[in-house]
């Protein structure tokens, strides 16, 4: 039970942590992208916006989640379990042993970990400077090239900074002849090359050329204009379902394939019922990430999977009753915070003007 556990946690974890940032996941990435471009005068998507609105669905859930796990594997005392002063038992010990064993063996933080580190913060306080919303962000100081300045540029730049920043404290070699200095990168680019995920890359932008097909195809629109009939629901029921179907889809389709179906279809329906594109678009591309029910369905679950301490079964158990904590937690947060955040209950100006 331990080892299902902790492997339903680790692949979990890991879904609905990405859910928290635009870079997270891709079926975020194809979101933001399909959005600024079809909406290209709207500037409620970025970094800042996106992550206000996350955290509190990803702290919900992430807790909701430990608490159906807790209770489908092991049973929920809550006063045993926050009991203190109580004595650890043999199990107890033994896996504080062994994640204390495992510690140690880290040893300190190395210059390499370090730098990477610093890096790394940087480039998430670049992401969230840029354009906060609230306060002018870095991207203002260079008025005459407006809109170049993306989250992409300050992933690159510090991109380029590993094949710079040395990996060891420059030392030098003095011989007879000549003298050196001994320098190495923290990456190379054999090294990128080898470990950068190229299938990702492929998997992406395949799904952004189909979604510009469906859009320049005229598909989209035509399904769109299809279910307008749709806009005499209550606008919550429209979302619900929506919801509700691409997390069907995504149990059996890769994350971005269902996402790049679904968004150039959702936006024009918006656009026809006259509804904010950010109320559907919004929940269907958080629920695109609620893969929970078979290996198949994410890489992290056939990851753990892999290890064969699992069922299908004990996927299906412990993901149908996440993904239903997933929609509702979705369905709550699009009803309330985000009203205000993005506006939602007005049709925006920007909506009128797309890029087809």
């Amino acid at each position: 039970m331990m080892c299902k556990a902790m492997s339903l946690c680790i692949a979990y974890s890991s879904t609905i942590g990405g859910l928290t940032t635009i870079t997270g996941t891709s079926t975020n990435l194809i979101f933001a992208e399909h959005f600024n471009t079809r909406y290209p005068n709207s500037t409620e998507i970025n970094f800042g916006t996106w992550f206000l609105l996350c955290i509190p669905i990803t702290v919900i859930l992430m807790i909701l989640s430990w608490m159906w796990l807790q209770w489908l594997f092991f049973g929920f005392n809550f006063k045993e379990m926050f009991k203190c002063g109580k004595e650890k038992t043999d199990r107890e010990k033994a896996s504080a042993k062994v994640i204390k064993d495992e510690y140690e063996k880290l040893g300190s933080f190395s210059y390499q970990e370090i730098v990477t580190l610093i890096l790394f913060i940087l480039m998430a306080l670049l992401w969230f400077t840029r354009d906060p919303g609230f306060i002018p962000g870095w991207a203002s100081l260079f008025p005459k090239y407006l809109g170049y300045a993306t989250d992409s540029t300050a992933a690159l730049l510090l991109g380029l900074m590993f094949f710079i920043i040395p990996a060891y404290p420059w030392t030098k070699t003095t011989t007879k002849k000549s003298n050196s200095i001994n320098y190495a990168p923290l990456i190379t680019w054999k090294e990128f090359q080898a470990c950068m995920p190229w299938d990702i890359c492929i998997l992406v932008g395949g799904g952004f050329a189909l979604a510009e097909g469906c859009e320049v195809s005229g598909l989209s629109q035509w399904i769109a204009n299809k279910m307008t009939p749709l806009g005499s629901l209550p606008i919550w029921i429209i979302v619900l379902v929506s919801c509700l179907i691409v997390t069907t889809v995504t149990e059996v389709a890769s994350n971005p394939a269902t996402i790049t179906i679904f968004l150039p279809i959702l936006a024009p329906l918006a656009e026809a019922i006259r509804v904010n594109p950010l109320y559907i678009l919004i929940p269907t591309t958080l629920c695109t990430s609620f893969a929970f029910l078979l290996p198949v369905a994410n890489p992290s679950n056939a990851i753990v999977y892999s290890y064969g301490h699992l069922q299908v079964i004990d996927m299906v158990k412990a993901g149908l009753g996440i993904n239903i904590f997933g929609v509702l937690i979705v369905m709550l947060a699009i009803s309330t915070w985000a009203v205000p955040m993005f506006r939602l209950d007005t049709y925006p100006l920007w909506a009128n003007s797309t890029t087809p």
